[in-house]
């Protein structure tokens, strides 16, 4: 049953201040019938006192008063309740007064005289605008909920998992405006059920793509830069490559807004990570054009062994694209920076004029990945990203006042085009494994890769013989397995400890629709 996020008009409490407020008393009837609390006041002054000790949800503001006239008083109602939306109401229709007041942050303005059935416009317009604009949202979803559940209970190919995902992810963000908590869930419980079909789909299907290739196929990490970037390069035409480590789609979504007001979207679409969902895997199948193991085999003085210090293991990135470059037949003069703290963000932005020499300028920015991890270790981001809304809203404030919005602004003011994509998504883990393996064995929490490993969950996805997957076998015994959904490996020992701290936590690795399907966009400055 739909619940609805509703302000009845009983709720509503109205100051209205005017000079003249004994000739507006057929409006304030007309609109004390439908249920408004009207509170008339008759100068600026008043109007303060009551904003500074009652509470409102709109003030009608007379701009032409004796006293303090509605220009006046406007900027410290603001100054008082910033949220409160107030309409400017006057006689006055010069533009220049227009223009002033609705850089006051008006939130209307309307010519006297005025009729009541126009003020109720206007109170509807304001108040109600998010709440019809969530209910059509709401009703939009309940009518595409079976064709969704239809799809994923199909036999869906790579692309049509893809789109379905794609469609998930928008009813998020748009159910997210709604305010509808029922919603909200049902749509939960419904990319949870994807989520185990996808995990099924993967564990059928994942070698087959690399045993027997085909157009089902889909876009793969190792094959994304060759067939989306490259054919944009161009010779003295610089163009920006920008690699968000961990970052999913929803989170490309809600920052797009942002990047719309300089950029404006050319060819865009989701591609599919690699197994594992993890940077040392991905991020150098990305960047080289090859699988693990054809890395290995071709540069094996470039892969570092997993039992070496994580952040070794993608130490050749800038060597790998630019082999992958040579081979493709580009010979471009390429520039890479990785970011990994707030101070290479900023000084990268502040000497951006030294970077539109080159052909190609690639930025790995790792502030996402760092979040997400902190997210385990520290209890005031455990705070602030507990669900995926508040780690959706922390992404979008950290964007709009990062380093890195500040250089996309830099590179849209010199016409320049860019890319941005990413390695993989994350996933918000909660169902615990058991798993018991050797001290060689990786530490991540979503898949496991080493020898004799034991566990005792047969929905996990395993890979017995890495080679089949193009992966890397450390040893003859050794096997890869991942977690699906949103399960998370944790050791029998102090087995309670790590199930209570990691529950509830994002995580990369491992097989979900967040990890593996992950997007990409090139931009063109407007």
């Amino acid at each position: 049953m739909l619940r609805k996020n509703t302000m009845t008009a009983q709720q509503i409490s109205i100051l209205w201040t005017d000079d003249e407020i004994d000739l507006l008393k057929a409006q304030i009837l007309f609109l004390g019938s439908k249920g408004y609390r009207i509170v008339a006041v008759g100068s600026g002054a008043e109007a303060l006192e009551k904003v500074r000790s009652e509470s409102f949800d709109l003030v009608f503001l007379d701009e032409h008063m004796p006293g303090l006239t509605g220009l006046e008083v406007l900027p410290r109602i603001k100054a008082v309740r910033p949220q409160l939306p107030v309409v400017m109401i006057t006689k006055n229709e010069e533009e220049n007064l227009m223009e002033e007041a609705i850089g006051s942050q008006i939130a209307d303005y309307l010519i006297k005289p005025i009729n009541p059935n126009q003020i109720l416009l206007c109170i509807k317009k304001i108040l109600d605008q998010k709440r019809l604009v969530g209910e059509k949202t709401t009703s939009e979803y309940q009518q595409d909920f079976r064709n969704l559940g239809l799809a994923f209970n199909d036999d869906l190919s790579p692309h049509g998992w893809m789109d379905t995902y794609a469609k998930l992810v928008y009813w998020d963000v748009e159910l997210e405006k709604s305010k509808d908590e029922g919603m909200r869930e049902v749509l939960a419980m419904q990319l949870a059920e994807a989520n185990r079909q996808f995990t099924r789909f993967i564990k059928s299907e994942y070698l087959d793509w690399f045993k027997n290739p085909s157009e089902e196929i889909p876009l793969l990490s190792h094959n994304l830069l060759r067939k989306k970037l490259f054919p944009l390069l161009e010779k003295n035409r610089p163009i920006f490559l920008f690699v968000i480590d961990n970052f999913r789609l929803d989170q490309l979504r809600v920052i797009e807004n942002i990047i719309s007001e300089y950029f404006q979207t050319g060819e865009s679409g989701t591609y599919m990570s690699i197994l594992p969902t993890s940077t040392e895997f991905a991020r150098n199948a990305l960047f080289a054009g090859l699988m693990p193991l054809d890395i290995k085999n071709r540069y094996p003085d470039k892969w570092v062994s997993p039992t070496e210090e994580e952040g070794s293991r993608n130490m050749h990135e800038a060597f790998f694209l630019q082999e992958h470059l040579k081979r493709s037949g580009h010979e471009l003069r390429m520039s890479y920076h990785k970011i990994t703290q707030l101070q290479q963000g900023k000084q990268l932005a502040e000497n951006a004029s030294n970077l539109f020499g080159h052909d190609l300028v690639v930025v790995v920015y790792n502030f996402v990945d760092m979040l997400s991890h902190a997210r385990s270790e520290m209890n005031v981001i455990k705070e602030l990203a507990d669900d995926e809304v508040s780690y959706r809203s922390i992404t979008r404030s950290w964007f709009e006042h990062s380093p890195l919005w500040e250089l996309m602004r830099r590179v849209a003011d010199k016409k320049c085009p860019m890319f941005v994509t990413t390695d993989h998504g994350t996933v918000r883990v909660a169902e615990p494994v058991r798993i018991m393996g050797d001290r060689n064995t990786n530490t991540n929490l979503r898949f496991k890769e080493g020898k004799n490993l034991s566990y005792d969950d047969d929905d996990l996805f395993v890979i017995e013989k890495p080679e089949d997957a193009r992966l890397i076998r450390h040893s003859l015994s050794s096997s890869y397995v991942f977690g699906g959904c949103d399960q998370y490996f944790c050791y029998p020992n102090n087995y309670h400890h790590y199930v209570n701290l990691y529950r509830h936590t994002f995580q990369h690795g491992g097989v979900s629709l967040e990890e593996m399907i992950i997007p990409w966009a090139h931009y063109t400055p407007r």
